[in-house]
């Protein structure tokens, strides 16, 4: 799975900017500023990341109804777990 970081604690921030996150062509370990905001895309996860972040009590867990997309919310960051062929997808569309 691919990990794009959005570095916001506000949720209406990050719903504000979330599908311009999602079409911003980012390389490996690449930050940018969307509207204020940076993102970094950080590269693959390990497949038990999501079921370690799961049990955590400080974590937030979202996922995007219909598509194969999880966010995670924690701390001062969100992160948006998608798929590799549903990352490469987003950014070329």
């Amino acid at each position: 799975m691919k990990c794009i970081a959005v570095y916001t604690k506000n949720f209406e921030q990050f719903s504000d900017i979330y599908e311009q996150v999602l079409n911003t062509p980012l390389a490996d370990n690449e930050e940018k500023e969307v509207e204020g905001v940076m993102i970094s895309e950080s590269g693959q996860v390990p497949a038990n990341y999501l079921s370690r972040m799961k049990v955590k009590p400080e974590v937030v867990v979202m996922k995007v109804k219909g598509q194969p997309i999880t966010i995670l919310q924690h701390g001062d960051v969100f992160e948006i777990l998608l798929p590799e062929e549903e990352f490469e997808h987003a950014v070329l569309q």
